[in-house]
C-alpha cells in the first residue's frame, strides 16, 4: 500500500457518465422519481432515484452554547425524530443561505445575526441526489410574530439542548437524524477549533 503524503488531500470527486436515457417514473408534490441508463465501463446500468431540489439546513447556537433542536412526525421512519431546523431549496432564484435564514425564522421563530457555512453534504448518495448545505447561525433574536406552522409543524418541539449533550447523543446513538448529527458535530469542532485558536 502506497504511503500516504502528508500534504495529500482527500476530495471526492466530480464523474460525467453518458446518460443513454432518462424517464420520469413519479412525478411528486415535492420530489420526482427517475429512472436513467448510463453508459459505464463498456456496458449501461440502470439506475433509479430520487431527483431532490436540496435543503438548507440550520445549527443555531446560542450565547450559553446551546443548540436549538426540533422533534417532528416523520412518517418513512415512523418516528417523532430530533432535527435542526432545515428547508427545502425550492424557491427559484434563492440561495441556500437565503433560504437558511428563511427556514429559521419558519421552523423557530428566530433571526441570526451572525452566519457561517459549516458543512455541505450527499444525504444518500445511492438513492437520491440531494445536497443539504448546513449552516452554523449565531447572534439570536426572537421575530415579532411566530410563523403559522401546518401537517407535521403544527405540533413541532422546540428544545435547547446543550451542544455537548447533543454529541453526545449522537455518538450514543439515541439521536440518528444525519443531518443533525453532522451538524452538532460539526458545529462542536468549529467552535473549538475557534476557542483553540484564542488561547
Amino acid at each position: 500500500m502506497a504511503e500516504a503524503r502528508p500534504d495529500a488531500r482527500l476530495a471526492d470527486e466530480a464523474a460525467e457518465f453518458d446518460v443513454v436515457a432518462s424517464d420520469l417514473v413519479y412525478e411528486g408534490r415535492v420530489w420526482d422519481v427517475r429512472s436513467d441508463t448510463v453508459a459505464y465501463n463498456g456496458g449501461e446500468i440502470v439506475r433509479q432515484y430520487v431527483d431532490h431540489p436540496g435543503a438548507a439546513a440550520i445549527v443555531a447556537v446560542d450565547a450559553d452554547d446551546r443548540v436549538l433542536l426540533i422533534q417532528q412526525y416523520r412518517h418513512p421512519i415512523r418516528h417523532c425524530d430530533w432535527e435542526v431546523p432545515a428547508g427545502l431549496l425550492d424557491v427559484d432564484g434563492e440561495s441556500p443561505l437565503e433560504t437558511a435564514r428563511r427556514e429559521l425564522v419558519e421552523e423557530a421563530d428566530l433571526h441570526a445575526a451572525s452566519w457561517e457555512p459549516l458543512v455541505s453534504i450527499f444525504t444518500t448518495p445511492g438513492g437520491n441526489d440531494e445536497v443539504v448545505h448546513l449552516f452554523l447561525a449565531r447572534h439570536l433574536t426572537p421575530v415579532g410574530e411566530p410563523h403559522a406552522r401546518e401537517d407535521e409543524e403544527a405540533d413541532i418541539r422546540v428544545e435547547w439542548v446543550p451542544l455537548t449533550e447533543a454529541v453526545d447523543g449522537v455518538l450514543a446513538g439515541r439521536l440518528r437524524n444525519g443531518i443533525l448529527a453532522v451538524g452538532v458535530l460539526a458545529a462542536a469542532e468549529r467552535l473549538r477549533r475557534a476557542e483553540a485558536a484564542q488561547d
